[in-house]
């Protein structure tokens, strides 16, 4: 089954479950604004895609906490994902034991038609 990790009203979101169901492909989604991910989780994917990939220093969370002024680290980053869900770039697609950060409609096409 195909997990889409993500907010019901982010644009890439949308675009992933758009694409899933016109290809009549079934997944589910984990809200983060209704569920808390596990920090284990995160510990999960950052062994499969960087946490510089993970991490959205573009998203409103982001300017909102005042985290460029903080200048992370990989670790410092790691924190704050597993503290604030919404600073993970969206969405994080878990198939098969892959995962795809982000929507890419090329990259969706090669991994799942």
């Amino acid at each position: 089954m195909i997990k889409i990790y993500g907010i019901k009203n982010c644009d890439s979101v949308k675009k992933a479950i758009m694409f899933f169901k016109k290809h009549n492909l079934e997944y589910e989604l984990f809200d983060f604004k209704t569920q808390e991910l596990p920090c284990s989780k995160i510990d999960e994917w950052a062994k499969k895609v960087t946490v510089k990939t993970l991490f959205n220093a573009r998203s409103t969370t982001y300017r909102n906490l005042k985290l460029k002024e903080l200048n992370l680290d990989e670790n410092g980053q790691k924190e704050w994902l597993c503290k604030e869900n919404l600073l993970i770039k969206r969405p994080v697609v878990e198939f098969d034991s892959n995962i795809l950060v982000g929507f890419n409609q090329e990259v969706y096409e090669r991994s799942f038609l």
